[in-house]
């Protein structure tokens, strides 16, 4: 478009326009008030420019402020006037689909965008969500019910799609520094927290952003934030005024907050983007639909109403190109929101939102002004079809100077309501005195006179809820809050009360509604807020069991709360037949909502979410191992377990460290043992993941015992894998060899690690058990040693995780610490010993404590006679004499029985010869004598065989020559 408005010429020139007038006054004024008139006077002209070249615009531009009641008032009102036919909303464009379903809700609700998987932006902003939340006292709820409802009205979104808002964000070029006043998410009430980390798009941001002039205005307004001074000087003074002036007035003041906002260059090139973004989309659908401007509406915020851009207008320039959006894939949907969570979304004051709802309500009763609402809103009352009238032509009047009266008239003092004042005073001491506070009528009666009082300290005749909420904090709030609320959240309540929306059922995703349906046997109103007590019985309603599952889902899936089990347990191979659970599905109704758009249905979710966890690449063999766990669970088939088993080996050879070495312990045992008791054969994935894990933690051992940074916990768990899953492992081929040479190369410095090794050796055997105690009595003995004998007791407890046989030794251990000891040296190491049992060894106490309630006496008065296991003497073993008969005496008794037998079996081959007359002995020496001779040759025997040494049954030259049998063992077995 190259033809361009007259409004759109250089400010500096004065031209013949209705704000002559003004022009003047303000030059004077900034003659008189100013240094000079140059920087003083550019900024007031300007401003009047601003507001002359929106109103010369075709397209009529209607400036609104966010969630205000003003804006909203105006809106309805004109909109009934002028009955457009096209409006154009300040909104993420691509949003513009789920505006329909703002009738099944109930509001305030919030349209969402959200992305989980990003292509094309930073991964590490995911996931990406936006909101925009809508209240019924907003100015664009007004033109979307009127755009929906109306027949033959086009609804067209113009602003950036939700793709644009990342995209033109500037966290990837400047990081974001942290500032000191931002509040922990955790001290956020949950209202609060309804949109969560979501980025907040407001139709009409309308706050200075220079600081010095927040200051100045609230400092002169006699107002301690924001949200009271635009109601006390914007929204009183708006709430009764006719077309042309709110206008003019909302424009003034956008272009005031422009002109005095700060250099920033990001935020300002982010805004001007914005106007070029909008007005050349709204161009593009001129041209291509043909739509007279005359019969358009275009709503958007104040701040924006008077761009300086040169796309302004519809004969603005086309010199914008609007860049691609991404791949990012993007889910839309409606979730709850409340007045709490727009204020700390957008920094306003606690309880604003609730009382601008207040006030939109006094403004309808007051003008008798008719709202538009979404025909079937839920939480509205339905209106009685009437024969619409047809709206009066309107026809466009040339702009007059309204700010000029505006400006110059003084403030309309508000005459006193007595009768609301003290409806407020005695519902405040009621509400109070319910919640814990001792107020009387005496509080009322001063809660009244202190906000008249602070009224007029504030120069304004009639108190605004804000000098009703100070006075009733000043006469009624103690040092101390009696209750859950004080008295500024009650005087919130009472002004209206933080509105909670709802998105109704129709409107949710598939898979909110899909629970919703499965969980409909249970028959309780889970869309509604709260907590809900669910008793499930499936011994005698086995249908159930289908709810009970999806139950056991969500709480897998959704936060803590929204589901919580209270009765019953789901674990490998077990299910209750009755449970009971808390569920508040309607509280958590963003989070199932945002759930439904990873799927349609929870298996798929829970499928998708098990292969991102086991698949991710910080992914732990122990967090594959529970991902299995959960499809076992929850998933029917093996499909899902078998590929994160094989999943699990992959990750479990890239492993270098053993720091997941107790968790992997504790749920490959929970698989091993419910795969022995539930399918006829283990996995294939199982059975490779034990052959593989045996090798990989005896590669391992070595090193974990003489690194640092590996916990004597650590080590036990490796032990306890090697040695429990021994048996299956050595049957699928693997080699003991392996673990005892990992033993053998162990060389820990640290004194639980050592206490660990010797309990490992024990186990294979090559180290006994007496010399384990003997090599504790020597470290007891020691008096350089015994400060760190609780370390080797720590590693001794340990140790029962891969010897549980070892429990004796342990008590023994400790036992002889308490007897031995002196007090001197006792008392100041017991903290230490439990402190160590307590912290390292949780687990595995209770195993300790069973076998010492085994060795020591149960009662009291046998202490004193009680002799320890230990120090008891040890009977020796009487030599085994020679009997008369070996082998089986059953069969030469019943010789008939065998005999059927043999012939049964057809074995011909008659009895031998009785026990008795068997030759006992090594026959093989007086058989072969010329080998014997041979060897004793060898090891240097002189003495010659005797007929003694033939006869069978005797071994003369192992009795003759003790010292040659003991030298030849050793020769063939070791030492």
């Amino acid at each position: 478009m190259s033809d361009v408005p007259e409004s759109r010429e250089p400010e500096s020139r004065v031209a013949a326009t209705p704000f002559a007038a003004l022009r003047g006054q303000l030059h004077e004024a900034a003659t008189r008030f100013a240094d000079g008139p140059e920087a003083l006077e550019g900024i007031l002209l300007g401003m009047v420019d601003d507001v002359d070249r929106a109103l010369g615009e075709r397209l009529e531009i209607f400036p609104v402020c966010h969630h205000s009641p003003a804006s909203a008032l105006a809106m309805a009102r004109r909109l009934r006037e002028k009955q457009p036919k096209v409006v154009y909303l300040e909104l993420c464009e691509d949003m513009a689909p789920l505006l329909t379903e703002l009738r099944n809700c109930r509001l305030p609700v919030a349209v969402q965008a959200f992305a989980s998987e990003i292509e094309g932006l930073p991964a590490e902003w995911a996931p990406l969500s936006v909101v925009a939340p809508i209240t019924e006292a907003s100015a664009e709820y007004q033109a979307i019910s009127y755009a929906l409802d109306t027949p033959g009205v086009e609804l067209v979104l113009v602003d950036r799609s939700s793709d644009h808002v990342f995209q033109w964000d500037s966290r990837h070029e400047q990081p974001k520094e942290p500032t000191d006043d931002t509040a922990s998410p955790a001290a956020e009430p949950a209202e609060a927290a309804l949109h969560g980390e979501a980025v907040g798009v407001e139709i009409g941001d309308l706050r200075p952003r220079f600081a010095e002039l927040e200051e100045h205005l609230l400092r002169h307004g006699k107002v301690r934030h924001w949200s009271e001074w635009w109601h006390q000087y914007v929204e009183v003074p708006l709430g009764d005024s006719d077309h042309d002036t709110y206008r003019q007035v909302m424009f003034l003041i956008g272009s005031l907050f422009r002109r005095l906002a700060p250099g920033d260059g990001d935020r300002v090139r982010v805004d001007e983007d914005r106007e070029r973004y909008m007005w050349t989309r709204m161009r593009a659908h001129l041209r291509a639909t043909g739509a007279d401007p005359e019969d358009c509406l275009y709503i958007c915020g104040a701040f924006h109403a008077a761009g300086r851009v040169e796309e302004f207008g519809v004969r603005g320039t086309d010199t914008f190109a609007i860049s691609p959006r991404t791949a990012t894939r993007w889910q839309y949907g409606l979730i709850p929101s409340s007045h709490a969570a727009i204020e700390a979304q957008f920094g306003l004051a606690s309880g604003s939102v609730s009382i601008a709802a207040t006030q939109w309500a006094k403004n309808l009763k007051r003008t008798r002004v008719k709202p538009y609402r979404l025909r079937g809103q839920a939480g509205t009352k339905k209106e009685r079809p009437t024969k619409a009238a047809a709206p009066a032509p309107v026809v466009p009047a040339a702009a007059t100077d309204q700010l000029s009266g505006f400006l110059s008239r003084p403030p309309v003092l508000d005459t006193l309501d007595e009768a609301e004042l003290l409806g407020w005073s005695v519902d405040i001491t009621r509400a109070a005195r319910r919640n814990g506070y001792l107020a009387s009528t005496a509080d009322a009666i001063a809660v009244f006179e202190t906000s008249i009082l602070l009224a007029g300290m504030r120069d304004r005749a009639k108190p605004t809820p804000y000098d009703f909420q100070d006075a009733a904090i000043t006469c009624i709030e103690k040092d101390t809050v009696p209750g859950r609320r004080d008295v500024r959240r009650l005087v919130e309540i009472m002004m209206g009360g933080d509105r909670i929306g709802q998105v109704g059922y129709d409107a949710l995703p598939p898979l909110a509604r899909d629970v919703h349906d499965r969980l409909a046997p249970l028959e309780l109103n889970l869309q509604q807020r709260g907590v809900r007590r669910a008793l499930l019985d499936m011994a005698s309603h086995p249908e159930l069991r289908a709810c009970s599952d999806v139950l056991w889902m969500l709480r897998r899936l959704m936060p803590a709360g929204a589901a919580r089990p209270i009765m019953g347990e789901r674990r490998l191979g077990e299910r209750s037949i009755q449970e009971s659970w808390d569920l508040s599905l309607g509280t958590h109704q963003r989070a199932l909502i945002e759930l439904g758009y990873e799927g349609v249905s929870l298996e798929q979710v829970l499928e998708q979410r098990l292969r991102r966890t086991a698949y991710g690449p910080q992914a732990t063999t122990a967090q594959v191992l529970a991902a299995i766990e959960d499809a076992t669970l929850h998933l029917t088939g093996r499909r899902l377990a078998d590929e994160l088993g094989a999943r699990a080996l992959e990750v479990l050879a890239s492993e270098r460290t053993v720091d997941g070495a107790p968790e992997v312990l504790r749920r490959i045992r929970g698989l091993l043992a419910y795969y022995r008791t539930h399918e006829p054969v283990l996995p294939s994935w199982i059975e490779s993941f034990v052959k593989a894990g045996y090798a990989h933690y005896c590669t391992l051992l070595p090193m974990a015992f003489a690194d640092e940074d590996a916990s004597v916990r650590h080590v036990a768990a490796m032990l306890g894998f090697l040695f429990s899953m021994e048996g299956l492992a050595l049957s699928l081929g693997c080699d003991r060899t392996q673990l005892e040479l990992a033993v053998a190369q162990s060389h820990p410095k640290d004194q639980a690690k050592t206490a660990l090794l010797w309990a490992a050796r024990v186990q294979l055997g090559t180290l006994s058990r007496e010399e384990v105690r003997t090599r504790c009595a020597e470290l007891l003995a020691n008096p350089l040693v015994v400060p760190s004998y609780p370390q080797y007791l720590s590693g001794f407890v340990h140790a029962l995780e891969p010897v549980p046989g070892l429990a004796d030794v342990v008590v023994e251990a400790v036992s002889n610490a308490f007897g031995r000891l002196p007090d001197a040296v006792l008392l100041p190491w017991l903290p230490v010993l439990i402190t160590t049992l307590r912290s390292n060894a949780a687990e595995l106490a209770p195993l300790l404590i069973r076998e010492a309630g085994r060795i020591f006496p149960a009662r009291l008065a046998a202490l004193d006679t009680w002799v320890p296991p230990w120090r008891q003497e040890q009977p020796t073993a009487p030599a085994r004499g020679v009997r008369a008969s070996e082998g089986v005496a059953l069969l030469p008794a019943h010789p008939a029985t065998c005999d059927a037998v043999a012939d049964l079996l057809g074995c011909t081959d008659g009895w031998g010869a009785r026990a008795e007359e068997r030759p006992r002995g090594a026959r093989l020496l007086p058989a072969h004598p010329a080998t014997c001779d041979a060897l004793a040759d060898l090891l240097g025997c002189d003495a010659p065989w005797s007929s003694a040494d033939r006869t069978p049954g005797t071994t003369a030259l192992t009795t003759e020559h003790p010292a040659t049998a003991r030298a030849l063992a050793e020769l063939l077995t070791g030492p």
